[in-house]
């Protein structure tokens, strides 16, 4: 399967209003606590094209093999750049090669120090990420949601990679 990105405006709203009402991409997205819907999601699009304009960067959509799987990319969180990565359930396994992608953009084309990534209390699975390079770096209080936070250092990702290849 090949991916790429694409403006999220590029892409129909109800595709994305489907993405965040699949009942298990939800299960994963702790603060999506709002009815997802279409102007809702036009509000939450507006909010994601504003982080281009103040940022350089925010987050695309994920073509796969030219249909719509999700989004994701580089966000800011307080003073942090952010890996947020959403996708439809049967696009998970591309989440690695994804994300490596969006990582890549960062620390090579954007010169980012360090990315983060949140993950809910809940998610105990987080074996990928330490692949990837990023070590467990605290917990975070989000709207009263508590994420455990991973980051990973430009200066980090090198040996870690170089390893994989």
């Amino acid at each position: 399967m090949e991916f790429r990105f694409t403006q999220l405006r590029d892409v129909p709203v109800e595709g994305i209003v489907a993405l965040h009402r699949d009942p298990k991409v939800l299960r994963h997205l702790p603060l999506a606590t709002v009815a997802f819907d279409t102007a809702a999601c036009e509000r939450w699009l507006a909010d994601k094209e504003a982080q281009w304009d103040r940022h350089g960067h925010g987050p695309r959509a994920i073509l796969v093999d030219g249909r719509f799987a999700g989004w994701g990319g580089l966000q800011r969180e307080t003073d942090d750049v952010d890996l947020a990565l959403v996708m439809f359930p049967r696009y998970w396994g591309l989440g690695p090669p994804i994300s490596r992608e969006i990582l890549r953009i960062g620390f090579d084309e954007l010169g980012v120090e360090s990315v983060t990534a949140r993950l809910p209390e809940s998610r105990t699975r987080t074996a990928g990420l330490g692949r990837m390079g990023f070590r467990r770096d605290g917990v975070v209080s989000i709207d009263g949601v508590r994420f455990v936070r991973f980051r990973l250092r430009a200066s980090d990702r090198h040996d870690v990679w170089a390893r994989r290849v």
